[in-house]
């Protein structure tokens, strides 16, 4: 198969070009600037920054400060993202953690979406923005929300602590009395036994119940590795 080279396209089509391979990965992107100079000078125009997903790069290589606040500068959803949970899980400033979630959240960046929700959910008792997540990605978003570790263990606050006890307390029983799923019988109904309790025939209330449980459980705030009060 013949390929195209892609230096012989317009330029507004490398442009597109650079601006998608910045959306996939840091890696493909860096790859594509070290290929040429005419690619060279459009991955390092500024607009790029706002593609760039910075949560896919293995937090400890530690990007540049100066990278961060570049893209945080463009309205990179994933720095509006960091910034935000930073914001409202470790600084206590909900207000603006929350709006600067929501903007990542209605850019599309799906960690946004997902933990917008749950916040939402958990701190507001709303439940009409689960719905903005897709049902079928639900699991996967999760687990990719909840595996991020921020370096310095848990900075919860008082109030978070607050919601999960409550949760425990009043929620979490009524997950376990309702008898869909084909349920286990755990001599412990805790939190803990959340995921593997039911199976995936689990009725939608149920469904939402143990997302919000895996959120309470495993979720981790932003630590002060990273300080985004200064981008």
């Amino acid at each position: 198969m013949e390929f195209f080279p892609l230096l012989e396209l317009p330029e507004e089509i490398q442009a597109v070009v650079v601006e998608r391979a910045a959306r996939n990965s840091i890696q493909d992107l860096f790859g594509l600037k070290a290929s040429s100079r005419s690619m060279k000078a459009l991955a390092e125009r500024r607009g790029v920054y706002h593609f760039l997903d910075v949560l896919s790069v293995p937090w400890g290589l530690n990007m540049p400060s100066e990278l961060l606040k570049a893209c945080y500068a463009e309205g990179n959803p994933s720095t509006l993202y960091i910034k935000g949970v930073q914001f409202f899980y470790t600084f206590n400033l909900k207000e603006e953690g929350l709006s600067l979630m929501k903007r990542a959240a209605d850019a599309g960046y799906e960690r946004a979406v997902y933990t917008h929700a749950m916040t939402r959910a958990i701190f507001w008792g709303e439940g009409k923005y689960l719905s903005r997540i897709p049902i079928e990605s639900l699991d996967r978003i999760g687990k990719l929300v909840r595996s991020v570790k921020w370096c310095w263990g848990l900075w919860h606050t008082p109030e978070f602590k607050e919601r999960m006890a409550l949760f425990i307390s009043h929620i979490l029983p009524k997950f376990y009395s309702c008898q869909c799923g084909n349920p286990v019988e755990r001599d412990c109904p805790c939190l803990w036994h959340i995921d593997v309790t039911k199976d995936d025939n689990m009725c939608p209330h149920c469904l939402w119940l143990k997302e919000i449980g895996l959120f309470l459980r495993d979720f981790e705030p932003v630590s002060l590795y990273r300080d985004t009060r200064k981008w």
